[in-house]
């Protein structure tokens, strides 16, 4: 069922909420650029296992507003928001991309919320004194390219919805050190899983093992397909998640 809710300062956000007597729903948070449909495969994978199953669209993307501003706070304010605008005591969360740091976000500022974590090919911010390194320049993948190219003729709402604005800001907001997020990773306290898509992917693996290090209770795999973990090796993604989720 699509539903709308309006965050702390007045963006509507869309949201699909799928029901159930699950009294732990799963969030799953789209990365930059998309929308909640990425997840609709996933999904009903869950939601077949008798998960109650949530979906949104970020501020800026799919069915949600645009926003005057895309600091990365105000996505996991957002996302608190939504989860407070439902009354839940106790969420899985599962995030690609920008949706990973997110759901890091939320884990950090309310652990007694997250009951199990998993980022996928989320980007890791620099720690201090430290330099971008190749992930941040590499080019898309065939795969990737291929992906991109027919998304836009399955979903194009994704692509035309998305607010570009928010590129110049994320990029600038990922090339800045930020050591308030490295210190607080030792705050999480739910069972994380850390995906990532190997040498295609876009994430240091300096950075992931330093962060996987630095999370209490962390698990990291590599499925080596890229960026998108979830999309091109849906079978492999599926089979992780969905073990670490039963646990």
């Amino acid at each position: 069922m699509l539903m709308t809710a309006t965050t702390a300062d007045d963006v509507e956000l869309s949201f699909r909420d799928s029901g159930g007597a699950d009294p732990v729903p799963v969030i799953l948070v789209h990365g930059m650029g998309g929308d909640s449909h990425t997840w609709d495969r996933f999904a009903r994978t869950l939601v077949g296992r008798g998960r109650r199953v949530i979906t949104l669209d970020l501020r800026g993307h799919g069915r949600s507003a645009h926003a005057p501003s895309y600091l990365f706070p105000q996505f996991g304010d957002d996302l608190l928001h939504l989860c407070d605008h439902l009354r839940l005591e106790r969420v899985d969360l599962v995030g690609h991309s920008l949706g990973g740091h997110t759901a890091s976000l939320v884990a950090q500022a309310r652990p007694d919320l997250v009951r199990r974590l998993v980022l996928e090919e989320a980007p890791l911010p620099l720690r201090t004194g430290e330099t971008l390194g190749r992930m941040s320049s590499r080019l898309p993948t065939p795969v990737e390219l291929w992906h991109a190219v027919t998304g836009v003729i399955r979903h194009p709402r994704a692509v035309l919805a998305f607010d570009r604005s928010m590129t110049r800001s994320a990029l600038a907001q990922f090339r800045e050190p930020n050591p308030v997020w490295w210190q607080n990773l030792s705050g999480i306290t739910a069972p994380t899983l850390v995906i990532s898509g190997g040498p295609g992917g876009m994430v240091d693996p300096d950075r992931l093992a330093a962060a996987a290090a630095a999370i209490p209770r962390c698990e990291a795999i590599t499925i080596k397909v890229g960026h998108s973990v979830h999309r091109d090796r849906p079978n492999q993604f599926e089979a992780a998640v969905t073990a670490f989720l039963a646990d």
